[in-house]
């Protein structure tokens, strides 16, 4: 049932970056696994890393609990995990380098100013652009915005719209300016965005193929974006369907989505392959967690997924 895998292959680099916000779900699992076989299908590296840095979401021994749930399904990181707390100093260093190209600027609106002028865009409100020119009255410590117009710079800006092709999803557009709006990178309470951290550590760690959750499919042109305004290196993206529960919504924290039944990892990670399409053998049932992630690597076969951007819970 086994096939032999070869060397390790240094050209693949992947990850799986949850954030500490509350236990692993079923969703987060079908990430982690989906990642993990993609990397070692490919014989490549597949790192672990901690995105903890909105603080104030964090809960509490969560990223004890999921490194714990990940060594229970056999999901162990090839090297030591990181933490994004302990990386600001490496965004700072990124902020200043687009700052050096004018490619962000200070904003002190507020939510409210924003939504009181902007239309909305995929997610949520467009930010106009009030503050491009010079911010609309001063605030102690504003928040730091990327331009997503076109303008003079002796850097070379890429194109509009962002374009790339997803190994799952197919080709994706998105123009930045009227979807999304000049973005922050840095909030006005002293933390760093998403964006900019996942882009930075994603270079840091040299990863070179992203498998992840659709719900992140509309981040990735503004990552993108950074990339190439700060000369870093571009993944290959595939990203995996995302569960949801029967009123059609993602499983989440918010959404009250239950833990990962660590108990019984061969029936749970059976679940997983079956809602990625994998299509198990049903004697699978009958071995134990090793045999059953060696068949899954052995056999890993992304495009037998659907290339939809949700599929409900098993």
């Amino acid at each position: 049932m086994r096939k032999k895998l070869s060397l390790s292959n240094p050209a693949y680099r992947g990850r799986f970056a949850p954030s500490p916000t509350g236990a692993l779900h079923f969703g987060s699992l079908v990430a982690a696994v989906g990642s993990y076989l993609d990397a070692k299908h490919h014989h490549g590296t597949w790192l672990v890393r901690m995105e903890d840095l909105d603080t104030p979401r964090c809960v509490a021994g969560a990223a004890e609990d999921i490194l714990r749930t990940l060594d229970a399904f056999g999901l162990q990181s090839d090297e030591p995990v990181i933490y994004q707390s302990q990386r600001t100093a490496a965004y700072e260093e990124a902020l200043l380098k687009l700052q050096a190209i004018d490619a962000v600027y200070p904003c002190c609106c507020t939510r409210k100013e924003i939504a009181d002028s902007a239309l909305h865009g995929i997610e949520g409100f467009v930010y106009p652009g009030t503050c491009r020119n010079g911010m609309a009255h001063q605030r102690v410590t504003p928040a730091w915005r990327v331009r997503t117009d076109q303008y003079p710079s002796p850097f070379p800006l890429p194109p509009s719209p962002i374009a790339f092709v997803d190994a799952l999803q197919g080709h994706i557009s998105q123009n930045l300016e009227s979807e999304i709006g000049d973005f922050v990178v840095k909030r006005a309470d002293g933390l760093f965005a998403y964006q900019l951290a996942v882009v930075v550590d994603d270079a840091f760690q040299g990863i070179t193929h992203i498998v992840r959750g659709a719900d992140l499919l509309d981040s990735t042109p503004r990552q993108i974006y950074l990339q190439r305004l700060l000369g870093l290196r571009i993944p290959q993206y595939l990203h995996l369907p995302v569960a949801v529960n029967n009123a059609k919504e993602k499983l989440s924290k918010q959404t009250l989505a239950a833990p990962v039944d660590e108990t019984h990892p061969v029936r749970t990670l059976l679940r997983v392959l079956e809602f990625l399409q994998q299509h198990p053998p049903v004697e699978l049932a009958g071995y134990d967690l090793k045999a059953v992630l060696d068949w899954a690597i052995a056999n890993w076969d992304a495009t037998k997924i659907r290339g939809i951007g949700t599929l409900p819970a098993l």
